[in-house]
């Protein structure tokens, strides 16, 4: 069963965020201004100034890319363009959450450590941060801690749970509740996407880095 962060409504500033963090702390691992970033960047908007650190502002800029280079992939965009309409407006959060839960999937094809390992230190690395984070990505930093969000993705009913508290935002009902069966014939081309596009995505991660 999932705990319960994936089944009740999300309050505040945590409500307009789309709640996938895996992917972003996998590649900005292990700087740790680039991970208080990964988070920070969902909810720190407007132009970078000099009111963050600039290891910070770095992680934020980096998860802004990351989100650019996801949004305008070829891969993605088909992936995209395979979802019933109904659900199409919805595909960026349902692809998100789909691609955190097949990084969990096939982790050890992305990293050495294990998933609850990496977990744990990425939750170290936030706490350790968290004077520098704001009053929403602190929120959702115990969230993650509390409930043990990053852990939960391996099952497919978290991108599906997500997904529903997430739509229990919009004001006209929720569209993203009892989609199960309409995301079911999506996840064998979900996953392939995701096998096809992260490692892309992980090269485009080093040529920031490194530049």
């Amino acid at each position: 069963n999932l705990p319960d962060a994936f089944l009740r409504p999300v309050q505040g500033t945590a409500a307009r965020r789309r709640m996938n963090f895996l992917a972003h702390f996998q590649l900005a691992w292990p700087d740790e201004g680039l991970v208080l970033g990964a988070l920070e960047g969902d909810y720190y908007k407007g132009p970078l100034g000099s009111e963050l650190p600039g290891d910070l502002a770095r992680g934020v800029r980096l998860h802004r890319a990351i989100d650019a280079y996801t949004d305008t992939h070829a891969a993605v965009a088909q992936l995209r363009r395979g979802f019933p309409s109904g659900l199409r407006r919805y595909a960026g959060i349902l692809i998100d959450l789909g691609f955190d839960h097949y990084l969990t999937q096939h982790w050890h094809s992305f990293s050495t450590a294990s998933l609850p390992e990496f977990n744990r230190d990425v939750l170290r690395t936030l706490t350790g941060g968290s004077d520098y984070l704001s009053a929403g990505s602190r929120q959702m930093l115990a969230r993650l801690d509390e409930y043990d969000i990053l852990n939960c993705y391996h099952e497919w009913q978290a991108v599906t749970g997500s997904a529903e508290r997430i739509g229990q935002r919009f004001r006209r009902g929720n569209p993203l509740v009892a989609i199960e069966q309409d995301m079911e014939p999506l996840r064998e081309s979900m996953e392939d996407t995701f096998l096809e596009f992260y490692p892309q995505l992980q090269e485009f991660v080093a040529n920031w880095r490194a530049d």
